[in-house]
């Protein structure tokens, strides 16, 4: 017998997704913790990096993170002097969220880690099935972007 797991389990999409998601993010998780960082610092770093300056409720909403718990990440990234925050331009009530010098430059570096995490976790497949891996998953996340955006 080759497969531990129930074979009812590995038929259904959503429990392979799902566990593989665990599998990758265990990597990426490792690869950030020796900088003592979590993966929400690193998806606010990759964000505005991304996306350059957001306001505090975009960024929270664009990473689809809860807008209190971005508050005590970006505490933290700023503490560290990775982001900075000010009033925005355009809505004196609203804070926009930068990434500072050196915020931009470990995102750069982590952005190569990341990327090592994903070989080392995605080693079983060829570079062109982890296109299509790829490709298949953000059909799936845009799919439910879209379908959120309209229910709300």
């Amino acid at each position: 017998m080759d497969e531990l797991r129930p074979p009812t389990l590995l038929a259904l999409p959503s429990y392979l997704a799902g566990h593989v998601a665990r599998i990758g993010r265990r990597e990426l998780a490792g690869a950030l913790e020796k900088r003592d960082l979590r993966l929400p610092h690193f998806a606010v770093l990759a964000g505005l990096s991304d996306f350059g300056p957001l306001a505090q409720h975009a960024l929270a909403d664009r990473l689809g993170l809860n807008r209190s718990h971005l508050v005590g990440y970006l505490d933290e990234l700023e503490r560290r002097d990775l982001v900075g925050r000010e009033r925005d331009p355009d809505d004196r009530r609203r804070q926009r969220v930068t990434l500072t010098e050196a915020g931009k430059a470990l995102t750069g570096e982590l952005k190569r880690e990341a990327s090592r995490s994903q070989d080392v976790f995605l080693a079983e497949l060829s570079a062109k099935e982890r296109e299509t891996l790829v490709s298949l998953l953000r059909r799936v996340v845009v799919a439910d972007d879209r379908a959120q955006a309209g229910a709300g």
